[in-house]
């Protein structure tokens, strides 16, 4: 009950600015049935539900690496895929059509009750760090394992957790059934925080096993839409400069080096692609503000001949075919120290050799890996930042060898999914049969 009023408070006091985003941006207007009551469609089944949840986009990728692999390893039971973000319910929806894809349901008891008996699941899989005391305690009164996989626990999260702990232990921890964690060092966190050992088991990153698989067709028809082909007979191909899920100021930080790097070398071209979509309008005005010839992803109908200046990535779910095309990239969320960095582990497995900021505490030890083959640039600065890229322009030999390592690293790494699905094996066997509705 106090965490239902906790909810209601936060949620009055949230409203006036969530009105305001809903009416600015379009979010927050769908699927509100299955958020607010967890009013859900999912077809009754005489098999066992595995329910598979993540936030957003990044871990629906995550989750189309694993999903299928479960589903080839258990065909007798029937998945349910659920996700936060409506880009994550859209790119769910893409990448599992034969699946029930519903909205994740806000962590209000009745609402979380309604889902379960909904979705009535035997085995319930969380991705990286969706924990919520309501779900977990629901899920636990209905006797049904939850597993969190791809599990992580960054250190300011941990430093918080900490002010807290006994609270997270009794609220969260102590209904999780297992942790498939990432990394030792998030499995010491969550062992000082007092999760039981018995509860952690280390697979590695699923993000090794996704990015080893690129989507060959995807790239080329990007590449074709794109104009993406030489100039001149006489002048170079297009070199491609993508900068992916970069955040404010990024966009900004990105578009003054591009603009300078352009200058001496012509034929570079710039891919630039937002995190979120929320943003695409304004990175557009940014983009138009800097007076460089540019396209928006969204608008092109027919084949460019050819790539402007720079090109806007207004859409969902292509960022992997284009790290597919890029010559030389950068991972955004890593130089404002806000966000942590998205991930490097996609283009290194294209054999892109990449930058990222400082701040990339949420891949720390891909970043680090990167670094230390030789595979990555970590740079502090704007600066540092056109320094590494002119020199990765200017060299293809570099470029050349860094990607192998990059690529080399990431075929090292893998097998995170099946460590995933043994953690995941072990637990079906004491799930209960799904119930009759």
């Amino acid at each position: 009950m106090f965490l239902n009023l906790f909810y209601l408070l936060a949620l009055a006091l949230l409203s006036p600015w969530l009105l305001w985003r809903a009416a600015r941006t379009g979010r927050y207007r769908r699927d509100l049935g299955a958020k607010f009551l967890g009013r859900v469609a999912v077809r009754k089944q005489p098999r066992p539900v595995a329910w598979f949840h993540a936030v957003s986009v990044g871990e629906v990728n995550l989750l189309g690496t694993l999903v299928p692999a479960f589903r080839t390893r258990h065909p007798d039971w029937h998945v349910v895929v659920s996700s936060t973000t409506d880009t994550g319910l859209d790119e769910a929806r893409r990448k599992f059509p034969d699946l029930d894809v519903i909205a994740w349901p806000l962590d209000f008891s009745w609402a979380v009750a309604a889902a379960l008996r909904a979705v009535n699941p035997a085995l319930v899989v969380l991705t990286e760090s969706e924990l919520w005391p309501n779900f977990l305690a629901a899920a636990r009164a209905r006797n049904v394992p939850v597993v969190v996989v791809n599990a992580r626990l960054s250190p300011r999260s941990a430093r918080r957790l900490a002010k807290v702990a006994g609270v997270a232990r009794r609220l969260l921890f102590r209904h999780v059934t297992r942790f498939a964690i990432q990394e030792h060092e998030y499995a010491e966190r969550l062992r000082h925080l007092g999760v039981p050992a018995e509860k952690l088991v280390v697979t590695g990153s699923i993000k090794y096993d996704g990015a080893a698989t690129p989507n060959e067709a995807k790239v080329r028809a990007l590449a074709a839409t794109l104009g993406l082909s030489p100039l001149h007979p006489l002048t170079p191909s297009p070199l491609l400069f993508l900068a992916g899920s970069t955040h404010a100021p990024e966009e900004a930080i990105v578009l003054g080096v591009f603009a300078r790097l352009r200058a001496r070398f012509p034929h570079l071209r710039l891919l630039l692609v937002p995190r979120h979509r929320d943003r695409f309008e304004e990175v557009a005005r940014l983009v138009e503000a800097s007076g460089l010839p540019f396209a928006r992803r969204s608008q092109i109908v027919a084949p460019l001949a050819e790539m402007p200046a720079v090109v806007l990535l207004d859409t969902v779910g292509e960022l992997g075919a284009a790290w597919g095309l890029a010559d030389v990239g950068f991972t955004g969320g890593s130089l404002d120290g806000q966000r942590g960095g998205q991930s490097m582990i996609e283009p290194a497995g294209y054999g892109v050799p990449c930058t990222f900021g400082p701040h990339v505490w949420n891949f720390k030890d891909a970043a680090k890996r990167l670094v230390e083959v030789g595979g990555a640039f970590r740079v502090k600065d704007e600066a540092e930042l056109e320094v590494a890229l002119a020199q990765l322009i200017s060299d293809p030999d570099l470029r050349a060898r860094m990607g192998t390592a990059a690529r080399a690293l990431v075929a090292r790494q893998q097998g995170a999914t099946a460590r995933t699905l043994a953690v995941l094996d072990a637990l079906i066997p004491s799930a209960p049969l799904a119930r009759a509705a």
